[in-house]
């Protein structure tokens, strides 16, 4: 099996909260920053999403906070996709330091909503496989 995909991103100061850790909120922010980088690597911009008059959608969002983070930290914030049969899949996210500890598990349940429908679209997994130049990103 290969590594998830996987970007850095350094803890800011202006994020942490009065204790001087990382503000609960911002680990979903480094999440969604992880989804949509994986998104540009594997060749899907969101121009492309929207020319197909689609988008991605969060439907259910679980942080497990295991360490705190502090202000200029390195971290790794991984993304890997669960996929499913139906209208929705998985995404399983670690925010790791640089020594491996685990500071944050992220497990995300999504679907891609035709925006002119209001509703998920039947299949996730051939329109990602459509988009991308580099579908293997996603487990497929």
């Amino acid at each position: 099996m290969t590594a998830p995909f996987a970007v850095p991103v350094t803890v800011r100061g202006y994020e942490t909260d009065t204790q001087g850790h990382l503000n609960q909120a911002v680990y979903l922010n480094y999440a969604e920053h992880a989804r949509w980088s994986l998104l540009q690597t594997a060749g899907i911009r969101q121009a492309d999403l929207l020319a197909r008059d689609v988008g991605p959608v969060a439907l259910e969002t679980t942080i497990r906070f295991r360490r705190e983070l502090l202000a200029g930290e390195e971290v790794e914030v991984t993304c890997a996709f669960e996929w499913g049969e139906g209208k929705t899949f998985r995404i399983h996210q670690l925010v790791r330091k640089a020594d491996g500890t685990v500071a944050a598990e992220v497990e995300a349940v999504g679907g891609i909503m035709d925006l002119e429908a209001r509703r998920l679209i039947a299949d996730p997994r051939e329109l990602f496989k459509d988009l991308a130049t580099d579908p293997a990103l996603f487990g497929l």
